[in-house]
């Protein structure tokens, strides 16, 4: 089990001591940014992200923690001049839809202390460890700083932005541009903000099967009240998982394979392990009877559709350009079939979303009901059994974000939402071994299965996994 390897961390305080505004360095002109039909499709929502950086004092080059807030402050406003969306506020609009106003009104900026070292980071428990101390709470804007300076000399950056304005593709995007600032470099990519790439056709049209995947939020049950019981309340934990587990996941995946053209992905195996395994704890007695599982799906590539040049446009778009198809199947068929079959569900639902015409189709959609907000469905879960949603960080950037005093040495998305859905992110490991950080927040009981399965595939993070002495 999991909770064996935990070494007991002690809790710890952080003092806000700073706090301020810091706008883009350059004047820009206040306009209106309307948000794409694939923007309208998130609901308002915050999501964390955390860099956690050693002493550079021991690592890097004498640098005091006052220099390094200072060179973040400079280049966050230099940064703000080309990103200028996550500058401005998100209001509505005379048709009752939020709209994003470019006014410079900046990001709030706060420094802050915490009585803690790096190594004594319970990781494992984002919960108590970066909810309400290392990710600010943003209270208004787009996005929102937080630099936190540990008793040992180390730092944690901490940033939470607005999901309705960006997807986790453009957050990168803007930290890579950000930590390249720092360092007076080069922009390596410029981000896009042309709304014209995400136009709906005229006339619209989607096949039917966006239907079962989308849904009007006005179409919707009210939601029933309801007490939750501790195993019911979804919190969140950090795990990893070795790059041989994974490798061994995949090969199991595919032992039904006969031909290379048909392997499934380390992410389609991962993702049919972990389906599977929590549909074997769930108990026969359970109400549930079907549960979903859902892939995250960027379009970026799918909408060039082999073309170069689109292709390199829609590289720096900055907005969200995502899917979630999901498949729905029979708790009891979860558990009798091979990891093989459940893999094969996976891609079969996958497959149907990774095409140029099925973005353009959910575009179209999404038009077709304006000004209903609509969401994704297995979002909209009630009553309908468990519910699970994958979003691949495998592309994430984190070794890139380095402001001038070495890579980060831990990172983690943060993404502890009010949903009944639980979330999954998988990202690379900062090892760079083939390891992967999986950040889960899922209910209490999912979790318990998880970390007592007979595989232990799942490990916590450590500082001695981390090698932060």
């Amino acid at each position: 089990m999991c909770k064996k390897e935990i070494t007991t961390k002690r809790n710890f305080n952080v003092k806000m001591s700073k706090s301020e505004v810091v706008a883009a360095v350059l004047p820009i002109q206040e306009h209106w940014l309307p948000l794409s039909n694939l923007d309208l499709l998130l609901p308002p929502l915050d999501v964390g992200v955390i860099f956690c950086y050693q002493n550079p004092i021991s690592v890097t080059t004498k640098i005091e923690f006052g220099s390094m807030v200072r060179i973040l402050k400079a280049s966050l406003a230099e940064t703000l001049v080309i990103y200028y969306a996550f500058a401005g506020e998100i209001v509505q609009n005379l048709g009752g839809e939020p709209e994003l106003l470019c006014n410079n009104n900046g990001v709030n900026f706060t420094e802050a202390f915490a009585d803690v070292e790096l190594k004594e980071i319970n990781f494992y428990n984002p919960d108590e460890s970066i909810e309400g101390k290392l990710v600010p709470n943003k209270k208004h804007g787009v996005l929102a700083i937080q630099v936190t300076q540990l008793k040992c000399g180390g730092l944690v950056v901490g940033c939470t932005f607005d999901h309705r304005v960006a997807d986790a593709y453009s957050a990168n995007l803007f930290l890579v541009s950000w930590s390249e600032l720092a360092q007076s470099k080069p922009l390596t990519q410029l981000p896009s903000f042309r709304r014209s790439f995400l136009f709906p056709r005229r006339p619209g049209y989607y096949d039917d099967s966006i239907d079962s995947l989308y849904v009007p939020i006005p179409t919707l049950p009210p939601s029933k009240p309801e007490t939750l019981s501790p195993n019911d309340q979804a919190i969140s934990r950090i795990y990893y998982v070795t790059g041989e587990k994974i490798s061994h996941l995949q090969s199991l995946a595919n032992r039904d394979q006969k031909s290379a053209k048909f392997q499934r992905s380390k992410l389609e195996s991962f993702s049919a392990y972990l389906w599977k395994t929590i549909a074997c704890g769930i108990k026969e007695t359970s109400n549930s009877k079907n549960f979903r599982f859902g892939i995250v799906v960027d379009g970026r590539t799918r909408l060039s559709n082999g073309d170069d040049n689109q292709e390199k446009l829609l590289k720096g778009y900055f907005g969200n350009v995502l899917s979630i198809p999901f498949g729905n199947k029979k708790i009891e068929e979860l558990k009798e079939k091979p990891l093989s079959w459940v893999a094969n569900a996976i891609h079969e639902f996958i497959e149907k979303a990774v095409t140029r015409e099925h973005f353009l189709g959910l575009i179209d959609w999404v038009e077709a009901h304006r000004p209903e907000p609509a969401v994704a469905k297995i979002y909209a879960t009630d009553d309908d059994g468990p519910a699970v949603v994958v979003s691949s960080g495998q592309q994430f950037p984190a070794r890139e974000i380095d402001f001038g005093w070495g890579e980060p040495v831990f990172w983690s998305y943060h993404f502890p939402w009010a949903g009944k859905s639980g979330y999954v992110m998988p990202m690379p490991s900062p090892k760079g071994n083939g390891d992967w950080i999986v950040y889960m927040h899922l209910m209490k009981w999912q979790l318990e299965l998880i970390e007592t399965s007979a595989s232990n595939v799942f490990k916590p993070v450590t500082a001695n996994y981390l090698s932060l002495m």
